[in-house]
């Protein structure tokens, strides 16, 4: 297997490399990433002077560049991870959205099509999706493969349209493909942007921690160790033309995460002072926001024997674990992309 990793230098793509670069079936894992604010080579140190490890800096919207690194890498295998993905940017500019992940999906497809069309062997190009191209849940059912799209956000309309390209490019051209739409991704690594690093940071720096509306809004929670060896498991084992849903089977509410959170800073780093829930703040709640995801993961169970090994509150205690102790790759990758 010649490997091509999109946006492994993210957050889930940097976990994913840590996991899978020492499977026997890698000959060579290529990490294509541009390296925007979420992506730092600081992600992968540990991987840097790996034998089977290459960096290609490239961005998707480069069409000549992407066929050039599938052709010259000898390219057999693609894991899609590379996205514009946070979805208050996607809000206030959904151009970078359209461009990366519908127009940067569509050159990687392209590039794949010609590639392979006169190369013998197996071959899969797997697509990694969300599952907020569902839309929205009552305070009932699960996300099946089977629901239809409903898209309520730039971010989850442009995750939609990729989905759909790679869906039709697996029936019009015969490409080898598969979809994964996973539930939210938590753990180390995770740009400070997101809700459990915001609030760990904001905990720690003794700053209002913004909940969204009445902080009920619920999330399926998925640490990004387990859903890095769903993403191996579909991607060597999966059925082409089928679509894998990735749940933790963990379902919160945004309020309780933020209390958790809250509570291991009280234990884990007594210092600060105690009582750090009263931090919490409630702010205007986003345009669109959806109020409810779940997933069922049970097709994936059943056909391929992947499900979780970590439950939230382990995986919760890791990740604030990991922060505390990690303080300096923050501040590193805050400053070096101009953030905060």
């Amino acid at each position: 297997m010649k490997l091509l990793l999109t946006g492994g230098a993210g957050f889930i793509g940097s976990n994913v490399t840590h996991h899978i670069i020492d499977q026997p079936a890698i000959e060579r894992l290529v990490n294509l990433d541009c390296l925007t604010y979420a992506g730092h080579v600081a992600n992968l140190e540990k991987v840097r002077t790996h034998p089977k490890y290459v960096f290609e800096k490239i961005d998707l919207r480069d069409k000549p560049a992407v066929v050039d690194v599938v052709r010259r890498h000898g390219i057999t295998h693609v894991l899609h991870l590379a996205a514009e993905s946070h979805v208050d940017r996607s809000i206030t500019g959904p151009g970078d959205f359209i461009q990366t992940n519908i127009v940067g999906t569509f050159h990687l497809l392209e590039a794949c099509r010609a590639a392979w069309r006169t190369t013998d062997g197996n071959r899969r190009f797997h697509h990694v999706s969300t599952d907020e191209v569902f839309g929205s849940l009552g305070p009932t059912g699960l996300f099946t493969e089977a629901t239809p799209y409903a898209p309520n956000s730039p971010y989850s309309a442009s995750k939609a349209a990729s989905d759909m390209l790679v869906r039709a490019y697996h029936h019009t051209y015969g490409l080898p493909a598969v979809i994964t739409n996973c539930s939210n991704n938590y753990g180390p690594y995770q740009f400070p942007e997101k809700l459990i690093p915001v609030v760990i940071q904001s905990c720690l720096a003794r700053q209002p921690i913004p909940v969204y509306g009445d902080g009920l809004n619920v999330r399926d929670w998925l640490f990004v160790r387990d859903h890095a060896e769903a993403l191996w498991q579909v991607l060597t084992r999966g059925q082409d033309g089928e679509t894998y849903n990735v749940g933790g089977n963990n379902e919160w509410a945004n309020l309780r995460i933020v209390e958790l959170i809250c509570d291991l800073i009280d234990e884990l780093a007594p210092h600060l002072g105690g009582n750090t829930r009263r931090l919490i703040t409630f702010v205007k709640d986003r345009p669109g926001h959806d109020r409810r995801y779940a997933i069922d993961a049970s097709k994936i169970h059943r056909e391929l024997g992947w499900s979780p090994a970590h439950t939230f509150e382990t995986g919760l205690r890791e990740t604030v674990q990991w922060y505390l102790d990690n303080q300096a790759w923050v501040q590193t990758v805050l400053k070096s992309k101009g953030q905060g």
